[in-house]
């Protein structure tokens, strides 16, 4: 699920400022030169989830806003964004892509859980940053295995969201019972354990369960 926020091009901001503090000048980080900053991005442009795609390209047209201002201390920001049709091989290969032909600094808002899972280990194995990847699965809230990522902190995890939501609707009708539609990854187990938690003792209410893949 994307959701907006008037508070996400800060965020987005800070996370170049913080970017270029830690480089010099002599641009000893790859992707980085003296007028620019060079990072990566993968979103669904094509297949079943194309209809995401619109994040990207909000990320480009606030990134060329950046640019026109003058960009980040004097550097242009240089988005390289691909398709990756919401498949996780796809995913890795253009990350590969990304990082050893490409060169860029980082990774940035890469779209979904399972993509970004897809290339947690080569990132982190790789001390290349992925910055603000979208997704609120509460496995990105491990910094010792993955102190190279960080996940987008503008809503509650997937866990918390259900019980929301669970909560919301046996308050509107006591006797609701819940039929479950998920998607067979690590965001939707998230989804269906909060779903149980927030149910506890009537978690046979849970009548259907069917996964989406």
């Amino acid at each position: 699920m994307i959701r907006s926020s008037k508070f996400a091009p800060a965020f987005f901001f800070s996370a170049f400022l913080a970017v270029t503090a830690a480089t010099t000048a002599s641009a000893q980080q790859p992707g980085i030169t003296d007028t620019e900053i060079k990072f990566g991005n993968i979103m669904p442009y094509s297949g079943p989830a194309s209809a995401l795609s619109v994040t990207g390209k909000a990320f480009a047209a606030y990134f060329d806003l950046i640019n026109e201002k003058g960009g980040v201390n004097g550097r242009k920001l240089n988005m390289i964004s691909l398709d990756d049709g919401f498949s996780p091989p796809k995913t890795v290969e253009a990350t590969r892509r990304l990082v050893e032909n490409d060169g860029v600094a980082f990774m940035f808002g890469t779209m979904g859980t399972a993509p970004s899972s897809a290339t947690a280990k080569y990132l982190n194995g790789a001390k290349v940053p992925h910055l603000f990847l979208i997704s609120s699965a509460s496995k990105w809230n491990d910094p010792v295995n993955q102190p190279w990522l960080m996940a987008l902190p503008w809503a509650p995890n997937y866990v918390e969201e259900a019980g929301i939501e669970v909560r919301f609707a046996r308050a509107k009708n006591p006797n609701a019972r819940f039929a479950i539609l998920y998607q067979n990854d690590d965001a939707g187990k998230d989804y269906l354990r909060g779903v149980r938690q927030a149910l506890g003792a009537d978690a046979d209410k849970v009548i259907a369960l069917a996964t989406s893949f």
